[in-house]
């Protein structure tokens, strides 16, 4: 009896000292990347969205989780719903929540939660009946006709304390139950912001709107001038930079003014959130936006989310939250991508259309932005093809992530992403010359000439030493060549056979200046253990890289390149 009742202190004592170092998640900056460490390590997430109704059923989410782990994901993002969690005032069900960490944890995902509370799409669809039945008590807001909207009001402190009440009471629940640590961040309200005007008009909203600009505003901007987004410094400009007036006298009489009001008294409202959760159970934060595109104007897209020409306000009224961040839907990953990699925000894209293009576009954002995470919407609903076709891009990235998380913030990696408008990009180290373009800008695969739309192609290069690179990704052909070089020969199109085509079109007619020239050395396929270590597949030349003119991966594939370089004269 004695001897089972130490055996049982001594497993008691392991388990303490094993949980004891389990560390909550959190972020640290390396060099200009700021990195999301889990179990003391850096940590991508390639994630996925449930659809917004999937976390609400046990059965959806027996039946999904499994089907995305061998997606590849290593995340899954879930809904929590205020409306099922209380669906009577001061009454808890969090059963759904334990549901989906005991699903992650089964399947080996990490989780995180995105608290649809007050707001949702800037609606208030899901707060619960109790709340929304009333109205004197928690008010809604108003459109500039007087016509009260399916959005409470921010200014009502009535609203405030409910929305917090039950996510602290979420966030508790998740400190007590979570000890292995499945949850790594949580969402804070979802692509919060004002629909059919820029702001609210309630009475009480009308007051603070024309009352004095808070100070704390006015000393964030005054103290950070030079680095601010330059709409909202120019804005500011107009007027002279005031310091003392009410929102329009400071920044003019117009919808973005109201747009600028309405991110400041929302950032207040979600920071009273953040620093509750953070005073609980100190995880990671980020918010979402809804985008400004499609040249609509505000209150057509969410008024006063946290968007990119808003960073500055929110930054002021919600310093607790860590990210700001953006639902993509509109292509163009490129540009709308730079606008949310920032010398004061990392990027995290935790909700995007679901394409075919997904495993590339993940690709170019850990190369080109060091990104956090990315995760495709609805990704329950994929496709067979587009399962597969993101499973093979995970299973390079989860390979890569020793690899990536060890270079990242040093300028090392650079990302490429094509399509038939934008085939090519140059990139320079030193003195070499990196020429990536599109897979189909090659003649051999007859999808390229077939007038078939390019699916994207795309990928990372991440320079490991000199002369070494690593090249990773679908649809990508890479020349290497001294910036100083000149070419011999005239180039003309190629044939099928990657000859010179006989008649064809002189592309550059250069002399040659006796300069050092770029070889490719080794070009190796390869795969990485779990620490990164190299382990060879197969070597690839003659024909495989058009006899050492180029490195290639078809777009039908994802892999892994390992190239080195030398000179010659």
């Amino acid at each position: 009896m004695r001897l089972s009742k130490i055996f049982t202190f001594s497993c008691l004592a392991i388990s303490s000292v094993a949980f004891a170092q389990k560390e909550l998640p959190y972020l640290q900056k390396k060099g200009t990347a700021t990195q999301l460490m889990v179990d003391k390590k850096p940590f991508l997430i390639l994630g996925g969205e449930l659809g917004n109704s999937s976390a609400s059923s046990f059965q959806d989410i027996e039946r999904d989780f499994p089907k995305l782990q061998k997606m590849g994901l290593n995340t899954v993002l879930v809904p929590a719903y205020w409306d099922l969690i209380e669906p009577e005032e001061g009454k808890y069900d969090f059963s759904l929540i334990d549901k989906s960490i005991e699903q992650a944890k089964k399947n080996d995902l990490k989780v995180i939660f995105l608290w649809f509370g007050s707001y949702k799409n800037s609606m208030s669809c899901y707060a619960p009946l109790w709340f929304k039945r009333d109205y004197k008590k928690y008010p809604r807001a108003y459109s500039k006709a007087g016509k009260p909207l399916e959005i409470a009001s921010s200014f009502s402190d009535n609203v405030l304390k409910a929305d917090n009440k039950v996510f602290g009471e979420l966030i508790k629940h998740i400190a007590k139950v979570d000890q292995d640590k499945t949850v790594i961040m949580v969402q804070v309200e979802n692509e919060i912001g004002m629909l059919e005007g820029a702001r609210d008009y309630s009475k009480e909203a009308n007051a603070v709107f024309n009352a004095q600009v808070p100070e704390t505003l006015i000393k964030f901007l005054v103290k950070n001038k030079k680095d601010l987004h330059p709409s909202l410094s120019e804005k500011w400009a107009k007027l002279g930079f005031k310091t003392k007036g009410n929102w329009q006298e400071i920044f003019g009489d117009d919808l973005y003014t109201d747009e600028l009001f309405t991110a400041y008294s929302y950032g207040l409202y979600v920071e009273k959130l953040a620093k509750t959760a953070r005073s609980i159970y100190n995880l990671p934060l980020y918010i979402n936006a809804a985008m400004n595109s499609r040249n609509r104007q505000p209150g057509e897209y969410p008024a006063g989310g946290p968007l990119a020409h808003l960073i500055d306000i929110w930054h002021a009224s919600a310093p607790s939250i860590d990210i700001l961040a953006p639902d993509l839907y509109d292509g163009d990953f490129v540009s709308w991508s730079a606008k949310y990699r920032l010398h004061n925000n990392p990027l995290f894209v935790p909700e995007i259309k679901m394409t075919q293009n997904n495993g590339v576009q993940v690709f170019y954002a850990f190369g080109e932005h060091d990104a956090i995470g990315y995760s495709p919407f609805s990704i329950e609903n994929n496709s067979e093809t587009g399962s597969k076709r993101l499973a093979d891009a995970y299973s390079k990235l989860k390979q890569l992530m020793p690899l990536l998380t060890k270079y990242q913030g040093q300028g090392a990696s650079k990302g490429l992403l094509f399509d038939q408008k934008s085939s090519e990009r140059i990139i320079n180290y030193d003195d070499l010359k990196i020429t990536a373009r599109h897979y189909f800008s090659l003649p051999w695969d007859p999808r390229s000439k077939d007038g078939s739309v390019w699916p994207e192609g795309g990928g990372l290069i991440l320079r490991i030493a000199k002369d070494e690179y690593i090249v990773a990704g679908s649809g990508i052909v890479v020349e290497f060549e001294k910036e100083s070089e000149k070419k011999v020969i005239q180039a003309k199109d190629l044939g099928e056979d990657g000859f010179a085509a006989q008649g064809g079109k002189e592309k550059t007619q250069s002399v040659w200046n006796g300069g050092a020239r770029a070889g490719i050395g080794p070009v190796d396929e390869i795969r990485l253990d779990e620490n990164g270590k190299f382990i060879y597949i197969r070597r690839l030349n003659g024909d495989q890289t058009h006899q050492g003119r180029h490195v290639r991966i078809g777009v039908d594939d994802f892999q892994i390149l390992h190239i080195k370089l030398y000179e010659y004269k």
